[in-house]
């Protein structure tokens, strides 16, 4: 996930390391905070692989700062795994929203109405929290206010992003 919020935040332009952390966080850290021993040597890691180039460029007021920018091979990486997404990125909604915000950069509106696509069949299989064997538990099942509360918010999240799913389809479709 960090992996590909990193492709896209520099397909959208050049970073400097604490710029790139800034919005990694404010996409990501509510769930999992970004720590400079995760983000820095996986930054060395995609430089070495060629996904990413730094250039030493100089500070407004201090010391000069590393620039990042994606190459051309990270934008063909980022293109292909918004073209498609691991399973876990269609169905984990945290890991969603990461390729949601990038989506854009896949300029196919046929490839991105089949990865919105995706996630609107996920949506539309039974689902629930808890199970009573085969039968999906609903928040009407229980008396606890809850898990009636962790089941009534899921079912409203899920009910507008079916709204918007089927919107965005709409135009894109219009598009193609």
């Amino acid at each position: 996930m960090l992996e590909l919020a990193i492709l896209g935040f520099l397909r959208d332009g050049p970073l400097h390391g604490y710029d790139l952390r800034k919005r990694l966080a404010a996409l990501t850290g509510h769930i999992r905070p970004i720590a400079d021993g995760t983000l820095y040597p996986l930054l060395k890691r995609m430089e070495a692989a060629g996904l990413l180039s730094r250039e030493l460029q100089p500070g407004q007021a201090a010391a000069p700062r590393h620039m990042l920018s994606l190459t051309e091979a990270g934008a063909t990486v980022l293109r292909d795994r918004l073209r498609e997404p691991d399973e876990l990125f269609i169905t984990d909604e945290n890991r969603w929203f990461t390729v949601l915000a990038f989506l854009r950069h896949l300029d196919d509106p046929a490839a991105q109405a089949a990865v919105l696509r995706r996630r609107l069949h996920f949506l539309t299989q039974p689902a629930s929290f808890f199970w009573d064997g085969d039968r999906p538990l609903r928040a009407a099942d229980f008396d606890d206010v809850f898990r009636q509360g962790l089941f009534t918010i899921a079912t409203a999240t899920t009910r507008a992003e079916l709204t918007w799913l089927r919107q965005a389809l709409a135009t894109l479709e219009q598009t193609s």
